[in-house]
């Protein structure tokens, strides 16, 4: 990693990982395997940071640490990268292992539980269909009838506001460190 820590991708140790190592990578790793709109690649970063606006809206009242958790989500892909969903089906479930040995080293590092309870990776997985819905729709050349099927119809109400702009890597990154920065600060008070 750019920090100097060495992650060991089959046996990942939460001592290894650094916010700044996992904001570099996602503010890199196109989504959509940067098949969208625009001067910038979609990345990671930046669809992370929308699925936690997106999860604190849905869920008002909900504790900083889930909210973190959802910045988190997609964490593993700093150092796995993000395959669309037919090749993650094709690469069979060595792919999802790794992710989760990462993902449970990330939440560990930053004081989460390393497997995150049910109805909040449920609410979690539901704030990133309303992000895949609006990013198919507003960078990915889908009409609103493709997504909704794909992805549902969500809620106008979520929906209101939302835009997605695209950003250079370095911007993303510093704002993903920012909001991590935040919401940690809110789980020590």
């Amino acid at each position: 990693m750019l920090s100097g820590r060495r992650l060991d991708l089959l046996d990942p140790t939460p001592v290894d990982i650094e916010v700044e190592d996992i904001a570099h990578g996602l503010a890199f790793v196109a989504r959509w395997n940067g098949q969208t709109r625009g001067d910038w690649p979609y990345s990671v970063a930046e669809h992370s940071l929308l699925v936690e606006e997106i999860f604190g809206r849905t869920n008002p009242k909900v504790e900083a640490r889930w909210r973190l958790a959802a910045l988190l989500h997609d964490a593993p892909e700093y150092v796995i990268g993000d395959m669309i969903s037919p090749v993650k089906a094709a690469v069979g479930p060595g792919y999802g292992e790794m992710d989760a040995r990462i993902a449970a080293a990330v939440h560990i590092r930053f004081g989460l539980p390393a497997v995150l309870p049910a109805p909040v990776k449920k609410a979690i997985k539901a704030a990133d269909k309303v992000s895949a819905w609006l990013e198919a729709v507003q960078i990915a050349g889908f009409s609103e009838k493709e997504a909704d099927k794909l992805f549902g119809r969500p809620e106008n109400m979520v929906l209101k506001g939302l835009e997605i702009k695209l950003r250079p890597p370095a911007v993303v990154r510093a704002d993903y460190c920012a909001r991590h920065a935040e919401l940690l600060a809110k789980l020590t008070i």
